[in-house]
């Protein structure tokens, strides 16, 4: 997750006016409240705004960033399970968090990152967290993709480096830490960085214009998606049934899907779902799905044996069976879903499953930390995306 937009924006308002100091989680593990790029800000004058966990730590953090901010000092801290004394400051959940504060003097960069987020448009952010130089420490880069990052005090190679995985990060939608040698080598020692990205919404796209869809395009949207709902039949296509949609499109959902995929508007974290029951719409429709390289979960929903059917009319078309394998059909996780909205429900769950590369088990019935490790990417894609 990256920084919140309400969060940035704060921290661009405030330091127009003076320094700000802001704590960002960097890094994660165990059943850890929030994830790397969750972030408080604090104004010069004791506003804050933001969070780095559930309210277990806050307080402490907001003393190291009134200490930041009177020092300029940045500092990188660990919270962990305080389990020995009653009042130690840690975290209840028995997680731990790692929380970088440095001060920020100058608005410019923020400005511009808080308007691309404002905006829907990708950007990112790298901050030196070690390196042996301790000066160094704190140094940051904006990445823009479509810009050349200004110049920084880092060494050539190492700027050049910290600014290439960070690109490669943006593009994926990812946020974490990379490492690399003082001298740039991606083999080397010495340098943890951390990016930040802010990436626009994932993309769901719903083709069938049925009842389904209306209740899973509200699921979806509460998930932070870009919700998307197409079908070729404009009487029951209208803004009118599918009000949780940010956009509704009549057209056959094959041409559409292509035409967005050629605009470069589906990548590793779109989701397509397809609920038509209707093989002359969803037959095409998951064809060019199921080939396109860089989809993060395609479903169909049906009974088995629509189902068996479909992947008959699938392997026709020539579909491989490699191809296949990447279909979740029929779509969702087993909930026993009747209504709609509980159907939504289980499908959301499995978007939710596939993305954080979660089994779908009962949590009661496992053993381990319940939160994945974020800084550990999913098998379907990136941990974490520009919205909270």
């Amino acid at each position: 997750m990256a920084v919140a937009d309400d969060v940035l924006a704060s921290a661009a308002r405030w330091a127009q006016e003076s320094p700000v100091a802001l704590a960002t989680v960097v890094g994660t593990s165990g059943s850890a409240p929030r994830l790397p790029g969750a972030a408080m800000v604090v104004s010069a004058g004791g506003e804050v705004a933001g969070s780095v966990s559930s309210g277990c730590v806050e307080a402490a953090v907001f003393d190291l960033a009134e200490n930041t901010l009177a020092t300029g000092a940045p500092s990188l801290r660990t919270f962990g399970f305080a389990a020995d004394e009653v009042f130690d400051v840690g975290l209840t959940c028995g997680g731990r968090i790692e929380v970088f504060v440095q001060r920020l003097d100058e608005a410019a960069d923020l400005e511009t990152l808080a308007e691309r987020a404002a905006a829907g448009a990708a950007s990112a952010s790298v901050t030196v967290l070690e390196h042996p130089e301790p000066e160094v420490v704190g140094t940051r880069i904006t990445v823009l993709p479509d810009a050349v990052p200004d110049g920084t005090t880092l060494a050539p190679d190492l700027e050049r480096t910290l600014t290439g995985r960070a690109r490669a990060m943006l593009s994926a939608g990812t946020t974490g830490q990379v490492h690399c040698g003082a001298d740039g080598s991606l083999l080397g020692t010495g340098v943890r960085a951390f990016v930040q990205v802010w990436a626009p919404a994932p993309r769901l796209l719903i083709f069938g214009a049925v009842d389904f869809a209306g209740a899973l395009a509200g699921a979806g949207r509460f998930l932070g998606y870009d919700v998307t709902v197409c079908d070729a039949r404009p009487v029951f296509t209208t803004a009118e049934r599918f009000p949780q949609a940010h956009r509704v499109v009549v057209d056959w959902p094959h041409r559409y899907l292509e035409q967005e995929a050629a605009a470069g508007r589906v990548d590793a974290r779109t989701a397509v779902c397809v609920l038509t029951h209707d093989a002359r719409f969803d037959v095409p429709v998951l064809q060019q799905a199921l080939r396109l390289p860089r989809v993060g979960y395609v479903g169909a929903m049906g009974s088995r044996r629509t189902h068996h059917e479909r992947m008959g009319r699938l392997r026709e078309e020539g579909v491989t069976e490699t191809e296949l394998a990447r279909l979740r059909s029929p779509l969702g996780l087993d909930l026993g879903a009747q209504t709609p909205e509980e159907t939504a429900l289980s499908i959301a769950a499995e978007l939710v499953a596939v993305r954080r590369g979660g089994s779908g088990r009962r949590l009661g019935q496992m053993d381990g930390p319940i939160h994945a490790d974020a800084s550990v990417p999913s098998p379907s894609g990136p941990v974490s995306v520009g919205r909270p």
